[in-house]
Protein backbone atom coordinates (compact mmCIF):
# COMPACT_ATOMS: atom_id res chain seq x y z
CA UNK A 1 0.00 0.00 0.00
CA UNK A 2 2.06 3.15 -1.22
CA UNK A 3 2.38 6.31 0.35
CA UNK A 4 1.53 10.01 -0.71
CA UNK A 5 3.14 13.22 0.55
CA UNK A 6 2.64 16.68 -0.15
CA UNK A 7 4.39 20.26 1.16
CA UNK A 8 4.20 23.88 0.62
CA UNK A 9 4.83 26.34 2.45
CA UNK A 10 7.98 28.49 3.72
CA UNK A 11 10.08 24.90 4.69
CA UNK A 12 12.50 23.17 3.34
CA UNK A 13 9.97 21.23 1.39
CA UNK A 14 12.68 18.02 1.19
CA UNK A 15 12.57 17.31 4.73
CA UNK A 16 8.99 17.64 5.34
CA UNK A 17 8.70 15.14 2.83
CA UNK A 18 11.46 12.56 3.68
CA UNK A 19 9.80 12.68 7.30
CA UNK A 20 6.25 12.59 6.13
CA UNK A 21 7.30 9.42 4.35
CA UNK A 22 9.05 8.07 7.23
CA UNK A 23 5.73 8.04 9.34
CA UNK A 24 4.05 5.99 6.13
CA UNK A 25 6.53 3.25 6.34
CA UNK A 26 3.75 1.04 8.16
CA UNK A 27 2.24 0.46 4.53
CA UNK A 28 5.13 -1.10 3.23
CA UNK A 29 6.81 -0.29 0.58
CA UNK A 30 10.14 -0.75 -2.05
CA UNK A 31 10.92 2.47 -3.44
CA UNK A 32 10.44 5.97 -2.35
CA UNK A 33 11.41 9.56 -3.82
CA UNK A 34 10.88 12.93 -3.73
CA UNK A 35 10.00 15.90 -6.55
CA UNK A 36 10.43 19.45 -5.47
CA UNK A 37 10.23 22.69 -7.01
CA UNK A 38 14.19 23.79 -7.04
CA UNK A 39 14.60 27.56 -8.50
CA UNK A 40 10.92 26.82 -10.61
CA UNK A 41 12.77 23.44 -11.97
CA UNK A 42 11.72 20.57 -10.78
CA UNK A 43 14.02 18.40 -8.97
CA UNK A 44 12.83 14.48 -8.90
CA UNK A 45 15.53 12.21 -6.46
CA UNK A 46 14.15 8.55 -6.32
CA UNK A 47 15.62 5.16 -5.59
CA UNK A 48 15.02 1.74 -4.77
CA UNK A 49 15.00 0.62 -1.18
CA UNK A 50 14.35 1.97 2.17
CA UNK A 51 14.60 5.53 2.91
CA UNK A 52 17.23 5.47 4.12
CA UNK A 53 18.86 4.57 0.43
CA UNK A 54 17.12 7.86 -0.70
CA UNK A 55 19.30 9.95 1.45
CA UNK A 56 21.84 8.28 0.93
CA UNK A 57 20.99 9.21 -3.02
CA UNK A 58 20.79 12.32 -2.20
CA UNK A 59 23.90 12.36 -0.54
CA UNK A 60 25.78 11.96 -3.67
CA UNK A 61 23.09 13.22 -6.41
CA UNK A 62 22.09 16.70 -4.30
CA UNK A 63 19.45 17.45 -1.69
CA UNK A 64 16.73 19.61 -3.71
CA UNK A 65 16.48 22.87 -2.34
CA UNK A 66 12.73 24.50 -2.41
CA UNK A 67 9.32 25.40 -0.54
CA UNK A 68 7.15 23.03 -2.35
CA UNK A 69 7.38 18.80 -3.42
CA UNK A 70 5.54 16.02 -3.77
CA UNK A 71 6.69 12.36 -2.37
CA UNK A 72 6.11 8.76 -2.61
CA UNK A 73 6.95 5.20 -1.01
CA UNK A 74 6.01 2.46 -3.72
CA UNK A 75 4.72 -1.02 -3.26
CA UNK A 76 5.36 -2.20 -6.73
CA UNK A 77 2.39 -3.79 -8.74
CA UNK A 78 3.30 -2.95 -12.42
CA UNK A 79 6.96 -3.04 -12.77
CA UNK A 80 9.55 -4.73 -10.61
CA UNK A 81 11.02 -2.81 -7.69
CA UNK A 82 13.66 -0.18 -9.42
CA UNK A 83 15.14 3.19 -9.58
CA UNK A 84 12.97 3.61 -13.22
CA UNK A 85 9.81 2.37 -11.46
CA UNK A 86 9.88 4.55 -8.47
CA UNK A 87 7.73 7.36 -8.28
CA UNK A 88 7.37 10.07 -9.19
CA UNK A 89 6.94 10.03 -12.33
CA UNK A 90 7.73 13.01 -14.81
CA UNK A 91 5.99 13.77 -18.38
CA UNK A 92 6.49 17.03 -20.37
CA UNK A 93 4.91 19.38 -18.11
CA UNK A 94 3.46 17.08 -15.32
CA UNK A 95 4.97 15.27 -12.48
CA UNK A 96 2.38 12.82 -10.26
CA UNK A 97 2.39 10.54 -7.77
CA UNK A 98 0.06 7.91 -7.28
CA UNK A 99 -1.43 5.48 -5.33
CA UNK A 100 -3.87 2.94 -6.64
CA UNK A 101 -4.24 0.99 -10.19
CA UNK A 102 -5.32 1.77 -13.37
CA UNK A 103 -6.69 -1.03 -14.97
CA UNK A 104 -6.95 0.21 -18.82
CA UNK A 105 -3.76 1.49 -18.67
CA UNK A 106 -2.33 -0.61 -21.56
CA UNK A 107 -5.09 1.36 -23.79
CA UNK A 108 -3.86 4.61 -22.30
CA UNK A 109 -0.42 3.62 -23.24
CA UNK A 110 -0.68 2.37 -26.87
CA UNK A 111 -2.62 6.26 -27.11
CA UNK A 112 0.40 7.65 -25.97
CA UNK A 113 2.45 6.12 -28.22
CA UNK A 114 0.84 6.53 -31.09
CA UNK A 115 1.28 10.17 -29.87
CA UNK A 116 4.81 10.24 -30.08
CA UNK A 117 5.30 9.54 -25.95
CA UNK A 118 8.50 7.14 -24.61
CA UNK A 119 8.11 5.53 -21.40
CA UNK A 120 11.32 5.25 -19.16
CA UNK A 121 9.38 3.05 -16.73
CA UNK A 122 6.88 -0.15 -16.47
CA UNK A 123 4.24 1.62 -14.52
CA UNK A 124 0.90 1.86 -14.81
CA UNK A 125 1.55 5.65 -13.36
CA UNK A 126 3.89 6.91 -16.28
CA UNK A 127 0.89 6.39 -18.15
CA UNK A 128 -1.28 8.92 -16.35
CA UNK A 129 1.83 11.59 -16.40
CA UNK A 130 1.88 11.15 -20.37
CA UNK A 131 -1.92 11.29 -20.94
CA UNK A 132 -1.76 14.69 -18.59
CA UNK A 133 0.88 16.07 -20.64
CA UNK A 134 -0.90 15.02 -23.58
CA UNK A 135 -4.38 17.03 -22.13
CA UNK A 136 -2.70 20.17 -20.82
CA UNK A 137 -4.33 22.98 -22.13
CA UNK A 138 -3.15 25.47 -19.88
CA UNK A 139 -6.00 24.69 -17.69
CA UNK A 140 -5.27 22.72 -15.03
CA UNK A 141 -8.28 22.04 -13.50
CA UNK A 142 -10.05 21.36 -16.92
CA UNK A 143 -6.41 18.89 -18.19
CA UNK A 144 -7.37 16.80 -14.79
CA UNK A 145 -10.99 16.75 -15.67
CA UNK A 146 -10.43 15.10 -18.99
CA UNK A 147 -8.04 12.69 -18.24
CA UNK A 148 -9.64 11.22 -15.06
CA UNK A 149 -12.62 10.27 -17.48
CA UNK A 150 -10.48 8.56 -19.45
CA UNK A 151 -8.82 6.95 -16.39
CA UNK A 152 -10.47 3.78 -15.27
CA UNK A 153 -9.19 1.96 -11.66
CA UNK A 154 -8.72 3.80 -8.59
CA UNK A 155 -6.30 6.11 -8.01
CA UNK A 156 -4.75 8.90 -5.73
CA UNK A 157 -3.05 11.71 -7.52
CA UNK A 158 -0.49 14.04 -6.48
CA UNK A 159 0.43 16.38 -9.69
CA UNK A 160 2.99 19.56 -9.76
CA UNK A 161 3.05 21.09 -13.04
CA UNK A 162 6.23 23.00 -14.29
CA UNK A 163 4.51 26.00 -15.05
CA UNK A 164 3.20 26.14 -11.81
CA UNK A 165 5.98 26.39 -9.03
CA UNK A 166 3.61 27.35 -6.35
CA UNK A 167 0.45 25.21 -6.20
CA UNK A 168 0.19 21.15 -5.62
CA UNK A 169 -3.42 19.14 -7.22
CA UNK A 170 -4.92 16.34 -5.93
CA UNK A 171 -7.66 14.20 -6.93
CA UNK A 172 -8.80 10.37 -5.93
CA UNK A 173 -11.00 7.49 -6.54
CA UNK A 174 -11.38 4.85 -4.10
CA UNK A 175 -7.87 5.38 -2.78
CA UNK A 176 -7.35 7.62 0.21
CA UNK A 177 -6.40 11.47 0.18
CA UNK A 178 -6.54 14.09 3.14
CA UNK A 179 -5.62 17.47 2.55
CA UNK A 180 -3.49 18.92 6.06
CA UNK A 181 -4.29 22.40 6.73
CA UNK A 182 -1.69 24.56 8.27
CA UNK A 183 -0.72 27.87 9.37
CA UNK A 184 0.89 29.43 6.23
CA UNK A 185 1.45 25.93 4.63
CA UNK A 186 -0.70 22.77 3.03
CA UNK A 187 -0.13 19.52 2.65
CA UNK A 188 -1.44 16.40 1.47
CA UNK A 189 -1.08 12.63 2.59
CA UNK A 190 -2.80 8.81 2.07
CA UNK A 191 -3.17 9.25 6.04
CA UNK A 192 -3.09 11.83 9.22
CA UNK A 193 0.55 10.65 10.81
CA UNK A 194 2.63 12.18 7.67
CA UNK A 195 1.12 15.48 8.69
CA UNK A 196 0.35 15.22 12.66
CA UNK A 197 3.87 16.97 13.36
CA UNK A 198 2.73 19.66 11.21
CA UNK A 199 -1.06 20.23 11.86
CA UNK A 200 -4.48 17.99 13.35
CA UNK A 201 -6.71 20.05 10.67
CA UNK A 202 -7.45 18.28 7.17
CA UNK A 203 -9.91 17.84 4.96
CA UNK A 204 -11.19 14.26 3.80
CA UNK A 205 -10.94 14.04 -0.66
CA UNK A 206 -14.16 12.92 -1.52
CA UNK A 207 -14.13 11.00 -4.98
CA UNK A 208 -14.21 13.43 -8.33
CA UNK A 209 -13.01 16.46 -5.84
CA UNK A 210 -9.79 18.70 -6.99
CA UNK A 211 -7.63 20.38 -4.67
CA UNK A 212 -5.81 23.30 -5.48
CA UNK A 213 -3.46 23.43 -2.81
CA UNK A 214 -1.04 26.46 -2.48
CA UNK A 215 1.14 28.09 0.78
CA UNK A 216 -1.30 30.57 1.72
CA UNK A 217 -5.06 27.68 1.12
CA UNK A 218 -6.41 25.34 -0.32
CA UNK A 219 -9.51 25.11 -2.71
CA UNK A 220 -11.54 22.46 -3.30
CA UNK A 221 -13.78 22.17 -6.64
CA UNK A 222 -15.52 19.96 -8.99
CA UNK A 223 -14.64 18.62 -12.05
CA UNK A 224 -16.43 21.96 -13.92
CA UNK A 225 -14.21 23.96 -11.14
CA UNK A 226 -17.64 24.61 -8.87
CA UNK A 227 -16.17 25.41 -5.04
CA UNK A 228 -16.82 22.41 -2.73
CA UNK A 229 -17.04 23.80 0.73
CA UNK A 230 -15.71 21.53 3.04
CA UNK A 231 -15.73 20.24 6.57
CA UNK A 232 -12.99 20.68 8.63
CA UNK A 233 -11.38 17.69 10.72
CA UNK A 234 -9.72 17.31 13.69
CA UNK A 235 -7.24 14.33 14.66
CA UNK A 236 -7.59 13.60 18.50
CA UNK A 237 -4.61 11.87 19.02
CA UNK A 238 -0.82 12.85 18.96
CA UNK A 239 2.73 12.25 16.75
CA UNK A 240 3.15 9.55 19.64
CA UNK A 241 0.25 7.53 19.25
CA UNK A 242 0.18 7.67 15.51
CA UNK A 243 3.91 6.28 15.66
CA UNK A 244 5.38 2.94 17.18
CA UNK A 245 5.70 4.52 20.48
CA UNK A 246 8.55 2.58 22.23
CA UNK A 247 7.93 -0.62 20.54
CA UNK A 248 10.66 -2.03 17.83
CA UNK A 249 8.27 -2.11 14.80
CA UNK A 250 4.72 -1.62 14.43
CA UNK A 251 3.69 -5.50 13.90
CA UNK A 252 4.52 -5.61 17.91
CA UNK A 253 2.88 -2.41 18.25
CA UNK A 254 -0.77 -3.47 17.23
CA UNK A 255 -0.64 -6.95 18.89
CA UNK A 256 0.00 -4.80 22.42
CA UNK A 257 -2.43 -2.64 21.35
CA UNK A 258 -5.32 -5.41 20.94
CA UNK A 259 -6.53 -5.34 24.27
CA UNK A 260 -6.94 -1.07 24.49
CA UNK A 261 -8.43 -1.40 21.03
CA UNK A 262 -10.72 -3.91 21.60
CA UNK A 263 -12.71 -2.14 24.59
CA UNK A 264 -12.16 1.40 23.18
CA UNK A 265 -14.36 0.41 20.33
CA UNK A 266 -16.37 -2.02 22.31
CA UNK A 267 -17.37 0.35 25.47
CA UNK A 268 -19.47 3.07 23.16
CA UNK A 269 -21.81 0.52 22.13
CA UNK A 270 -22.59 -1.68 25.61
CA UNK A 271 -25.03 -0.63 27.75
CA UNK A 272 -26.55 -2.55 30.23
CA UNK A 273 -24.17 -5.59 29.78
CA UNK A 274 -25.66 -6.08 26.24
CA UNK A 275 -24.94 -4.94 22.39
CA UNK A 276 -26.67 -1.70 21.74
CA UNK A 277 -26.09 -0.86 17.88
CA UNK A 278 -29.67 1.26 17.37
CA UNK A 279 -27.19 4.66 17.52
CA UNK A 280 -25.92 3.01 14.23
CA UNK A 281 -29.74 1.97 12.71
CA UNK A 282 -29.39 -1.51 13.60
CA UNK A 283 -32.22 -2.09 15.82
CA UNK A 284 -33.02 -5.44 17.61
CA UNK A 285 -36.09 -5.82 14.98
CA UNK A 286 -33.58 -4.89 11.67
CA UNK A 287 -30.89 -7.48 13.29
CA UNK A 288 -33.66 -10.68 13.60
CA UNK A 289 -34.66 -9.78 9.44
CA UNK A 290 -31.11 -10.27 8.28
CA UNK A 291 -31.05 -13.85 6.11
CA UNK A 292 -27.33 -13.03 5.26
CA UNK A 293 -24.02 -11.74 6.45
CA UNK A 294 -20.81 -10.80 4.66
CA UNK A 295 -17.80 -10.14 6.41
CA UNK A 296 -15.17 -8.20 3.55
CA UNK A 297 -11.41 -7.93 4.38
CA UNK A 298 -7.58 -8.35 3.60
CA UNK A 299 -5.17 -10.67 5.10
CA UNK A 300 -5.22 -10.69 8.96
CA UNK A 301 -8.45 -8.77 8.70
CA UNK A 302 -9.78 -12.06 6.81
CA UNK A 303 -8.45 -14.71 8.40
CA UNK A 304 -10.54 -13.16 11.74
CA UNK A 305 -13.29 -12.86 9.65
CA UNK A 306 -13.31 -17.13 9.97
CA UNK A 307 -13.44 -16.63 13.05
CA UNK A 308 -16.66 -14.59 12.70
CA UNK A 309 -17.90 -16.63 10.58
CA UNK A 310 -17.76 -19.40 13.06
CA UNK A 311 -18.96 -17.96 15.81
CA UNK A 312 -22.29 -15.94 14.17
CA UNK A 313 -23.08 -19.30 12.23
CA UNK A 314 -22.98 -21.37 15.41
CA UNK A 315 -24.33 -18.72 17.58
CA UNK A 316 -27.06 -16.92 15.70
CA UNK A 317 -27.71 -19.24 12.69
CA UNK A 318 -27.48 -17.19 10.07
CA UNK A 319 -25.51 -17.55 6.66
CA UNK A 320 -21.98 -15.60 6.61
CA UNK A 321 -19.61 -15.28 3.70
CA UNK A 322 -16.38 -13.90 4.25
CA UNK A 323 -14.65 -12.50 1.25
CA UNK A 324 -11.17 -10.57 0.46
CA UNK A 325 -11.85 -7.04 0.01
CA UNK A 326 -10.07 -6.46 -3.31
CA UNK A 327 -12.58 -9.37 -5.13
CA UNK A 328 -15.44 -8.16 -3.09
Amino acid sequence: MCGIVGYIGSKNATDILVDGLRKLEYRGYDSSGIAVFDNDKIEVRKQKGRLDDLEFFMTEAGRPCGTCGIGHTRWATHGEPSNENSHPHSVGMVTIVHNGIIDNYIQIKEKMIKNGYEFKSETDTETVAALLDFLYDGDEISTISKAVEEIRGSYALGIVFKNKPNTIYSIRKDSPLIVGLGDDENFIASDIPAILKHTKKYYLMEENEIAIIKRSGVLVVDLKGNTIKKEVFEATWDIEAAEKGGYHHFMIKEINEEPRALIDTLNPIIKNDLPFLSENGLTDEKLCGFSKVYIVGCGTAMHAGLIGKYAIEKLVRVSVDVCIASEF
